[in-house]
């Protein structure tokens, strides 16, 4: 991504791929979401390989084309939202760590939730490290009273070592009759998987002034261009009465703050599906053979019985 300039991104004619989405929701969950995608260049074996969630932890598939992937099973246990990392050789699993399937369903019953970010590690994505924690609550702001929530990580190399991009605090959304990150911040280390310090206030906070970020912060991927860094966030936001979810283009300088570019990815009903009418959510932007390819998960409606979440691809040619 860093050969790539923002005029690059900009002007990018990204369209939907045909047969979206491209990984149902099983059939023992309602959603199978947050994808985190390696490109051949990236991956030990010159293959892709993507890590999502559903109820029930984190997930490992692999395809050969970026397109058709093949499920290999949960990884991780008690996890959600992740993102897969493949440096010197090791591949780091960054993952929101939840309490046991019973306990977070008992959130929709009032109890308050609790969430911290975790890692994994392995050398060939078939054997992993037993889980260790990354970062654990310091700040006030990651706490509200819905309860203590660190989510989203989002890995980026700096001169200086490392930045953990991370989501906290919720917001509950009445519609849907769950949590949404409320606040968006980082942490910074000198080492991968230790020593995170994470910032003394948030980067990106709700705002009723803004029509896309009216409700809560949602998530945040960030990455180094040539000439800048981009973000590609999808804000949680009240239009018409309802909530909905959709992914914006950000832009900075530090990769600290961000001004906001366009709507990049907006909700929409696909070729007589409504699998991304009214949500969509994380993403992950990848660049191999000169495409670049937005892999994210949407959902249909806000209703928690009808609701579903399916992973999808958004892509562009470059060049």
């Amino acid at each position: 991504m860093q050969n790539l300039y923002f005029k690059d991104i900009d002007n990018a004619e990204f369209k939907l791929y045909d047969n979206n989405p491209i990984i149902h929701n099983p059939p023992s969950s309602f959603v199978i979401a947050d994808p985190s995608v390696l490109t051949p260049d990236e991956s030990h074996d010159g293959k892709w390989h993507l890590f999502c969630h559903t109820f029930f932890g984190i997930y490992h598939y692999e395809g050969t084309d970026g397109i058709s992937f093949k499920n290999r099973g949960k990884i991780v246990n008690k996890a959600m939202r992740p993102n897969i990392n493949f440096i010197d050789g090791r591949y780091y699993l960054f993952y929101e760590r939840t309490r046991p399937v019973i306990m977070n369903a008992l959130t929709l019953l009032g109890a308050k939730w609790k969430s911290e970010i975790y890692c994994i590690e392995s050398t060939d994505l078939k054997e992993w490290t037993n889980p260790y924690p990354v970062l654990k609550k310091t700040r006030d702001y990651e706490q509200d009273e819905n309860g203590s929530a660190l989510s989203n990580p989002f890995l980026i190399k700096t001169e200086n070592g490392y930045r953990l991009y991370y989501s906290c605090g919720q917001t509950f959304i009445k519609d849907c009759g769950f949590c949404e990150p409320r606040h968006i911040s980082f942490a910074e280390s000198e080492e991968i998987s230790k020593d995170y310090v994470a910032r003394t206030s948030p980067i990106i906070s709700p705002d009723k002034n803004i029509e896309w970020l009216n409700l809560c912060s949602g998530c945040l991927k960030v990455y180094r261009l040539k000439d800048c860094y981009i973000g590609l966030q999808n804000g949680i936001f009240e239009k018409d009465g309802k909530s909905h979810s959709a992914i914006m283009l950000l832009k900075s300088d530090d990769g600290e703050g961000f001004d906001f570019v366009k709507p990049f990815l907006v909700p929409q009903k696909c070729k007589n599906s409504n699998w991304m009418a009214q949500y969509v959510y994380a993403c992950c932007l990848t660049y191999h053979d000169k495409k670049l390819r937005l892999y994210f998960n949407a959902r249909n409606t806000a209703n928690n019985l009808t609701g579903r979440e399916s992973i999808g691809i958004f892509e562009a040619e470059i060049g």
